[in-house]
């Protein structure tokens, strides 16, 4: 049995969410709460559970603040992020952070179910639906010559990337530190080309180096 906290300050959406959940016999809601310091309360009181599934967006505590003191005091303890802010910087920041998943609240029911149970096995997990803005955003961004770039021209994620890259890290090893997924690092690593107009990885570290970029 999967034993889930839920934490959303409103009443539908909990009880919707919950509704889909405990409709899977090896699930069980074992709390609410309405914000991050009742969750911190729980806990603290000795409610034993498997996965945190959580808003950003709560009062008192949200979400990003409640992340850290759970992953510090409750280790063990798998937090999955269910909301509708779909800022890549945002996702990034709370895989970074310690979260197991990132999923939008209108997720179907299989995908949600199928993100507990894989996270609950040790896995992390971007909802489909990020994952596709995510390449579409980077997608439509516009290939400059690389002799026009400079650093400002590459997101904070992708600079962390190209440093990994250039210190001989392979995708899945990059993918373990920054806690992505190898796909996510292997579009990464395309884009990256496409920008820099780089045959392989070699010409992109050479190219990159002559950028001044490592």
């Amino acid at each position: 049995m999967i034993r889930l906290i839920l934490a959303d300050d409103h009443l539908l959406v909990r009880n919707g969410i919950k509704l889909l959940l405990t409709e899977d016999t090896e699930l069980d809601v074992v709390a609410e709460a309405l914000n991050g310091q009742e969750v911190l309360d729980l806990l603290d009181d000795g409610l034993s559970a498997d996965i945190l599934l959580l808003d950003m967006n709560m009062p008192v505590m949200d979400g990003i603040a409640l992340l850290p003191i759970v992953r510090e005091k409750y280790p063990l303890l798998k937090v999955i992020f269910l909301s509708m802010l779909d800022n890549p910087e945002v996702v990034f920041n709370t895989i970074k952070k310690g979260a197991s998943a990132y999923l939008f609240k209108n997720v179907n029911a299989m995908e949600l179910l199928f993100a507990v149970k894989y996270v609950h096995d040790g896995g992390r997990y971007l909802c489909s639906e990020i994952q596709f803005k995510m390449l579409e955003q980077k997608s439509s961004e516009r290939v400059n010559p690389a002799s026009n770039h400079n650093a400002d021209d590459f997101t904070q994620r992708e600079m962390e990337i190209l440093q990994l890259i250039a210190l001989g890290h392979t995708n899945s090893e990059i993918a373990d530190k920054l806690f992505l997924s190898k796909r996510t690092v292997e579009g990464h690593r395309q884009l990256l080309l496409n920008k820099t107009q780089s045959r392989n990885s070699a010409h992109l570290i050479k190219t990159a180096t002559v950028m001044g970029l490592v």
